[in-house]
């Protein structure tokens, strides 16, 4: 595994910090995006919102978003957590690609998770088999990314999701 030092990277605490300084009046929403096939899985999926200002929010014209899934019981605060950490990650997914993420994009919370190498062992190519649609193949394919898998298993997922579109498409 990689080594990196955690101090390099800042806290989604105080990437929130950095947002109101710069913008007293910013708003940031959350979305629970989870859905029962997630849940059957033991995942969550949260969507941030972040807006500059309520007449933004009330027009509905975000300056960014970000999206972050967790794993129920992978790491010690997802035991009772997982939902909380996710809304955590996808708020500090959503400040970076404001830019407020100092040098990193990552969080310190996300390169903990992958100093402890949370990610459970998962047979990508296995779930993939098992999809039948390009948008599952796609929020796979997200996972395994996150979770490290190698370039290998992405691009045969990547090439299973070809068959099924291609197989869609002749229909």
């Amino acid at each position: 595994m990689a080594q990196f030092n955690l101090e390099d990277y800042e806290t989604v605490a105080s990437r929130i910090t950095k947002l109101y300084e710069a913008f007293p009046d910013a708003r940031i929403q959350t979305d629970n995006l989870t859905t029962a096939y997630d849940r059957e899985r033991n995942t969550w999926v949260v969507r941030a919102t972040i807006y500059l200002s309520a007449d933004e929010q009330e027009r509905e014209l975000p300056k960014s978003t970000g999206l972050a899934f967790e794993i129920d019981g992978s790491g010690m605060a997802n035991k009772t957590s997982a939902l909380e950490n996710c809304e955590t990650s996808a708020i500090g997914r959503a400040l970076a690609n404001m830019g407020l993420s100092g040098d990193q994009r990552a969080s310190r919370e996300e390169m903990t998770k992958v100093q402890r190498g949370v990610a459970p062992s998962r047979d990508w190519l296995t779930e993939a088999a098992d999809l039948m649609n390009t948008d599952d193949l796609r929020k796979l394919y997200n996972e395994a990314r996150q979770a490290g898998a190698g370039q290998h298993v992405l691009a045969q997922i990547t090439d299973y999701a070809k068959t099924v579109e291609s197989q869609t498409k002749s229909e």
